[in-house]
């Protein structure tokens, strides 16, 4: 085992712990006791994963890990916090940054080791994750290679995030620190009603941007952007991004083609939900799901989903749906939606 690990904390005692445990274990290990050593060494050095504390004096963990993801050499090195502080906000903050993981101080062996053993074998095949999503940017900057060079080095230089089913991606009111590419799976945008109901306002898959509006708008997140299966994510930084948009009008103009049909089709859906019907409204949203799928004809999703994106209660969408398949318009089996008749439902929503 040759890899590398940086460890970088203020407390003596901790280090020495940590120190000895992955010694053992076969790791490299190399220690600061502070984040601004901690940042030279990972600079120079360029580790294969870094344990930081988060309280710190001078450079707290907060600063190292945005001065590691404003380095393309060391942006995409597996970064774990440890931590004693337990809340809610600084999760989020981390995560959102682009922190791979939490350990609580005091660990055990076997809790940090199990930690970098993950890290490390999801780093090693980050670079199957992105193929993917780099053969795909043709569209997105297609008037020049040194644009689509550039761009394509930026997302190969980030971490990207495993995110579990249900799992939060952002809420309504953070601010952006960036945007995120779906790398795969599908992650859904909702907003919640006074009396507590979820309203569904877009549905994203592999190979969309999340959070192009509020970047481009300079406004906090107006939206919760929720995990529908487990999904891997990357997030591209605020600053870098707008510096790409400066600099290539050709990107420029595509993310603002993006955020033009985000808002056409949140209009849509307000109307929508204002002057249609049940069955207007339920096949409109089929409709769109069609369009987004990657096999058309067969959708899969909730009738919870369905409710949000539609405005409905579940009752009235599970009553519509049976009264679609008793029609012949659609087939529904365990999840999963099959549109038997697409020129019948398009009649539906006009």
């Amino acid at each position: 085992m040759n890899e590398c690990i940086l460890i970088i904390d203020d407390e003596d005692l901790i280090r020495s712990v940590a120190v000895k445990i992955l010694k053992g274990a076969g790791y490299n290990v190399i220690q600061a006791n502070n984040g601004k050593t901690g940042l030279g060494l990972a600079s120079q050095l360029k580790p294969d994963l870094i344990l930081c504390d988060i309280m710190m004096p001078g450079l707290d963990g907060f600063d190292v890990l945005q001065s590691l993801n404003n380095i393309q050499e060391t942006a995409v090195i597996p970064f774990i916090f440890l931590t004693a502080k337990t809340e809610r906000l600084d999760f989020r903050k981390g995560m959102e940054m682009g922190a791979d993981d939490y350990i609580f101080k005091p660990f055990d062996r076997q809790e940090l080791l199990n930690a970098i053993e993950s890290r490390l074998r999801k780093n090693a095949i980050r670079k199957d994750s992105f193929t993917r999503a780099l053969q795909n940017l043709d569209n997105l900057a297609n008037n020049s290679k040194d644009e689509k060079a550039e761009l394509k080095a930026l997302i190969a230089s980030r971490k990207i995030r495993q995110v579990k089913k249900k799992q939060i991606i952002y809420y309504e009111g953070d601010q952006p620190m960036g945007i995120y590419l779906i790398l795969e799976g599908t992650v859904k945008t909702v907003k919640f009603t006074d009396d507590g109901r979820e309203f569904m306002t877009g549905l994203y898959k592999t190979d969309n941007y999340l959070g192009v509006n509020a970047l481009l708008l300079n406004e906090a997140f107006k939206e919760t952007a929720v995990a529908i299966e487990d999904a891997t994510v990357c997030l591209l930084p605020r600053d870098i991004i707008l510096s790409l948009l400066s600099r290539y009008p050709a990107i420029s103009q595509q993310f603002l083609k993006m955020l033009s049909n985000n808002i056409s089709e949140k209009e849509d859906q307000l109307l929508e939900l204002a002057y249609n019907s049940v069955r207007k409204r339920l096949a409109q949203v089929l409709l769109r799901l069609n369009k987004q799928s990657d096999d058309p004809m067969l959708l899969k999703v909730s009738r919870e989903e369905l409710a949000g994106m539609a405005g409905m209660a579940m009752e009235t969408v599970s009553r519509t749906l049976t009264n679609f398949k008793e029609e012949g318009l659609i087939d529904k089996k365990s999840g999963h939606i099959t549109i038997l008749e697409l020129n019948r439902l398009e009649k539906i929503k006009n």
